[in-house]
């Protein structure tokens, strides 16, 4: 039986940090120390990139939350079976 999760996008480059992401979901974003931008918490990247993760479906609710909050509106996500 296929599990769903979500897998979770940020368009890095477009960020302006200004961490209402990170305030709404500190589980799957956070802040990075090299550039100052909003990227995946570690344990859920997609092949080590920042920018890229793969998130449990009880994460969804938080990821949503951080999307719509986004003032430049570069978190995406979708649901995936794996």
């Amino acid at each position: 039986m296929a599990e769903k999760k979500i897998h979770v996008w940020i368009d890095r480059e477009q960020c302006i940090a200004d961490m209402v992401c990170v305030s709404l979901c500190p589980d799957v974003i956070e802040m990075s120390e090299e550039d100052g931008k909003s990227q995946i918490v570690a344990k859920w990247r997609i092949d080590n990139d920042p920018a890229h993760g793969l998130v449990p479906e009880d994460l969804k609710d938080c990821v949503n939350a951080a999307t719509e909050a986004c003032p430049v509106s570069i978190i995406h996500w979708e649901e995936k079976e794996v």
